[in-house]
């Protein structure tokens, strides 16, 4: 499905992704774990479109779309849900899932679409004509990835779902992830660590200082010393 191949991108005069390759099955449920700083997001935001490549391809379903804006990579599919979830505090929930719509396609698809979400995230529901100011932390990350569903995803890009939520809270959201997953529509997690989420994931790329340095199965990941001592604390 997603195809990432010798990837190089710049902020200014400054390389942050050095010669990444990853490669994506429809279907599956990857994960991409790191330190902080070191490449992560800027990879889902130059996937997504959001930032141009220095060099290298990316194709999704045999498509090259290496430069292709974000509202184009929406329109088939991809979409990004940001770690700092960027929702719109003064608009209700139902407003907020609304505008993941905006697309012709997604517009057809509203109300199949939102009923999905509700039913896949029941606290949204009974908060529709909540402001998302009012929101808890997590269910502000279900709005933004209920949002994201809203645009008929194929492909979700999800940065730090779990960034800054208790441990409970953290579990409800990956399971609800690996519901998504279920049902056909293809995961990129970023995260730090994999631990609650080990269970779900198929593949796992360790990001380091802007190259990919580890890729494996989870069963991989959780028996390499490096990845257990840095990013497990195992």
């Amino acid at each position: 499905m997603l195809e990432v191949q010798n990837l190089y991108t710049y902020y200014d005069d400054f390389k942050v992704l050095n010669d990444v390759s990853i490669s994506i099955e429809s279907g599956n449920f990857v994960s991409i774990i790191g330190p902080n700083g070191h490449g992560k997001s800027t990879l889902l935001k130059t996937i997504c479109g959001l930032l141009r490549p220095k060099s290298g391809i990316i194709r999704f379903n045999d498509k090259i779309i290496s430069n292709l804006p974000a509202h184009l990579l929406v329109d088939i599919g991809i979409v990004y849900v940001a770690e700092k979830r960027h929702l719109f505090p003064e608009m209700t929930v139902f407003e907020n899932l609304q505008l993941g719509a905006y697309s012709s396609h997604s517009r057809k698809m509203e109300k199949e679409n939102l009923n999905y979400v509700f039913d896949l995230f029941p606290k949204l529901k009974i908060r529709k004509k909540q402001l998302a100011s009012n929101l808890s932390g997590g269910e502000a990350r279900m709005l933004a990835i209920g949002r994201g569903l809203m645009s008929s995803a194929k492909f979700l890009a999800i940065d730090e779902p779990s960034l800054g939520l208790a441990p409970n809270l953290r579990v409800e959201v990956f399971n609800k992830i690996n519901e998504i997953n279920k049902n056909g529509i293809t995961i990129l997690l970023v995260e730090q660590t994999i631990t609650e989420a080990a269970k779900y994931i198929d593949k796992v790329y360790l990001l380091e200082d802007g190259s990919i340095t580890f890729e494996g199965t989870t069963e991989d990941a959780l028996s390499n010393n490096h990845i257990k001592k840095a990013f497990l604390g195992l």
